[in-house]
């Protein structure tokens, strides 16, 4: 009876086999519905799929994960030595989480060894301001007020 039965089973699997390639082969689908071709009508427009409208200026700018990711393109550029590209990642990070201090450190830091020393004030005022209980505090103030001192003399050397 089992030697039957397992006959019986490759039989009926072979038979579907061959029946199911010989069903491909030679049958045809039927022809297409002339209609399915035709493109959609022109008062329905189709969705923007197109990524690059995400960007656009009347999306939103609050995204912490490009933070994140411009601060560390940015901090990549301070270590090659460009920066101008670091400058411009840590600004885009400032644009995307706005509440976020790091970015305005980083920002500062880049704009001081670039000699843009009113900015870097006041992105590490800008900095000390969202974390008033920073524990590089005194280290920031202090370069404030280095920067600060430099300033006055280069405007009191310009008069």
């Amino acid at each position: 009876m089992k030697r039957l039965t397992r006959y019986a089973l490759y039989v009926t699997l072979l038979a579907f086999l061959v029946l199911g390639r010989a069903g491909r082969s030679g049958a045809q689908e039927p022809p297409a519905n002339p209609a399915d071709k035709l493109p959609p009508p022109a008062d329905k427009p189709k969705p923007n799929r197109d990524n690059a409208t995400q960007n656009a200026p009347d999306q939103p700018k609050w995204d912490p994960l490009r933070a994140e990711r411009d601060m560390q393109v940015g901090q990549y550029y301070m270590h090659k030595g460009d920066v101008d590209a670091a400058i411009d990642r840590f600004e885009d990070a400032t644009t995307a989480k706005p509440g976020y201090a790091l970015p305005f450190r980083l920002l500062g830091e880049a704009q001081e060894k670039k000699g843009l020393k009113r900015q870097a004030i006041k992105s590490y005022t800008r900095y000390l301001d969202l974390y008033p209980k920073a524990e590089d505090k005194d280290k920031v103030q202090k370069k404030i007020d280095k920067l600060y001192k430099e300033v006055e003399k280069e405007k009191k050397s310009s008069n």
